[in-house]
């Protein structure tokens, strides 16, 4: 699938937003990816799945991780395509971790799946929690990396689309020195200025 193609999907869809945005990250952006938005026709989640599971085919991925819940759809889209076992971790007390009965199996190989990378700090999370437990993390993937190609996981990292788009902290947010309110995606709220 082509760069330009999961992008244009973002547009017609309306998952590609504008404005003035905070980061699950915490950082500030004029620009968001809404993957649910994206996602939620079964038909592009499976194109986008196929496409990142097709970069490793023959690789013997055992299992495909995500962390929640952001990356539960492709995910899971991408484990189908690669008839792997699909799990995912979570925060619990602020640190992410396997829940829900999941377990790993010392040496087994993982694929770390995310739909939107920026910082990576959610796939290295989730690449920590799964070391901690024994796995071989064989590579990370996303849908969009939007760091321009400079967030390292620590291990080999995949993406369909890759956009160059600005993120700042709060305190150099040009938006924030203006006074203009935040948007948190996902929860649609305004948060006001400097948050």
């Amino acid at each position: 699938m082509q760069p330009e193609k999961v992008i244009e999907t973002f547009r017609e869809s309306g998952a590609l937003l504008h404005g003035h945005f905070v980061l699950s990250s915490g950082l500030h952006s004029g620009a968001y990816l809404q993957c649910a938005i994206a996602l939620q026709m079964p038909v592009v989640a499976a194109a986008f799945g196929a496409a990142i599971a097709e970069q490793f085919a023959g690789l013997r991925i055992e299992t495909v991780a995500s962390p929640a819940i952001g990356g539960l759809v492709i995910g899971y889209e991408v484990a189908r395509h690669l008839s792997a076992r699909f799990i995912w971790t979570e925060r619990e007390a602020g640190r992410m971790t396997l829940r829900r009965g999941f377990s790993i199996q010392p040496g087994e190989r993982v694929l770390v799946v995310e739909d939107v990378i920026t910082t990576g700090g959610s796939t290295r999370e989730t690449i920590a929690a799964l070391r901690e437990r024994g796995a071989e993390i064989v590579a990370a993937a996303s849908i969009v990396d939007r760091s321009g190609g400079t967030a390292d996981v620590g291990v080999t990292r995949v993406s369909l689309a890759t956009l160059d788009v600005t993120a700042v902290s709060a305190a150099d947010c040009e938006a924030c020195k203006r006074g203009d309110p935040a948007t948190k995606p996902g929860s649609r709220r305004k948060v006001g200025s400097g948050q």
